[in-house]
């Protein structure tokens, strides 16, 4: 299913209506509690620009940190927690959002690339820099100047590392202004539950909370699972039968789009797919 061939130019509420009304989408009110909740983002976030700041190490720029910023810029609006099962849509009705979205600075990427891309950035940064003492200022610098809307999907806590790095970073993009969209199987609530230092953690969630109006998207149906309805999942032995019906598998899950290569950038290189 092709979620980017609905329009968009009106925001994401019509696109999705578009879709339930073309048959490319079953109506479900949940996801049409979320693509209005979306739609209410789209329009607060028409003309958004936050001011960007130089990600620079020298003397001046870290003596000026010293004066902290508490507040986020005026006029920023709370991001939205898509947060609910597999398969109710939340990646799809955010993707719609994005690709409505206005703003001239937005990215989408996965939560877990944004982490490994987050911990890549601030250890090069470390020693480039040696003598700085506090690389998140500089990347939260890098990363508010490449998107005032950051869309993050599968967000998901489970890395001490990320949850070391996650409070302070999130905390220096809203200041700076940054809009966070995300979809997750988890309530803020419950990231890192019962995992070693979670009490640190906590100040992080109450950030989300604070910044970002959770909504629970307890779909009707499980959208994916009715996709494989009807489809084998089991084929033995490995011969051109199983061949030919896991190609048509692959079909009905792809919406028939046939498979090709695909060149996908992995920590820092190129790995080749031959079939995707």
């Amino acid at each position: 299913m092709d979620t980017h061939a609905a329009p968009t130019r009106a925001g994401p509420l019509p696109a999705y209506r578009a879709m339930v009304a073309a048959g490319a989408l079953v109506p479900d009110p949940a996801q049409a509690l979320a693509a209005e909740r979306l739609q209410d983002l789209w329009a607060k976030l028409r003309g958004y620009d936050p001011p960007t700041r130089p990600a620079e190490a020298g003397f001046l720029s870290r003596l000026l940190r010293l004066r902290a910023v508490d507040d986020a810029p005026e006029g920023k609006p709370n991001g939205l927690y898509l947060v609910g099962a597999v398969g109710h849509g939340k990646s799809m009705l955010m993707d719609l959002f994005f690709e409505a979205a206005e703003l001239r600075r937005k990215r989408r990427v996965h939560f877990h690339q944004f982490m490994q891309d987050a911990h890549a950035r601030f250890h090069a940064f470390k020693r480039a820099h040696p003598d700085t003492d506090d690389p998140i200022p500089p990347l939260a610098d890098a990363v508010a100047a490449e998107a005032a809307l950051l869309c993050l999907d599968e967000f998901q806590v489970n890395d001490i590392a990320d949850a070391m790095i996650l409070g302070r970073l999130f905390e220096a993009l809203f200041q700076r202004g940054v809009v966070v969209v995300t979809t997750s199987n988890t309530r803020p609530d419950d990231l890192f539950k019962g995992q070693p230092g979670r009490d640190a953690f906590l100040p992080f969630i109450a950030l989300l909370n604070q910044h970002l109006d959770v909504l629970e998207m307890n779909a009707a149906r499980d959208f994916r699972r009715d996709r494989l309805r009807g489809l084998r999942t089991w084929h033995v032995p490995a011969d051109a039968r199983a061949q030919r019906e896991l190609d048509a598998a692959f079909l009905e899950l792809t919406g028939g789009a046939p498979p090709r290569p695909e060149s996908l950038r992995v920590a820092g290189r190129h790995l080749l797919v031959p079939e995707a």
